[in-house]
């Protein structure tokens, strides 16, 4: 869903955005597990075949997650490095409002063409 967010209506959201993003992060977890037990899983092909299947359900979670986080507005950039965007105006130009994993507020804003570091 589009849509375009103040400070206030960002920071608002802030808390459920944060445990969705959240969710997402233990979900990358759960997958890198399920392909670890699947390298170890050489033993049969059955046992191989079951780690597949489990590894498949664990990455449908995941973009299930991410599909999720995104319709509340909000843009992924990066899950490692804990990074999401806001779609906001400033004036009459398109910018994000910018959340790093462990910030409590929205402090900073990017145009469109810049990412965190700008």
């Amino acid at each position: 869903m589009f849509r375009y967010f103040t400070i206030k209506s960002a920071n608002e959201a802030l808390p459920s955005v944060i445990e969705k993003f959240n969710n997402l992060k233990k979900q990358k977890n759960e997958i890198m597990k399920a392909e670890q037990e699947l390298q170890m899983s050489a033993s049969s092909l059955d046992e191989y075949m079951t780690q597949k299947q489990k590894l498949n359900s664990e990455m449908t979670k995941f973009y299930q997650l991410i599909e999720d986080l995104e319709a509340t507005g909000v843009s992924l950039k990066g899950i490692d490095q804990g990074l999401l965007d806001f779609p906001s105006r400033r004036f009459d130009e398109d910018v994000w409002l910018c959340w790093k994993d462990g910030e409590t507020e929205i402090k900073f804003w990017h145009d469109m063409n810049s990412g965190f570091d700008g």
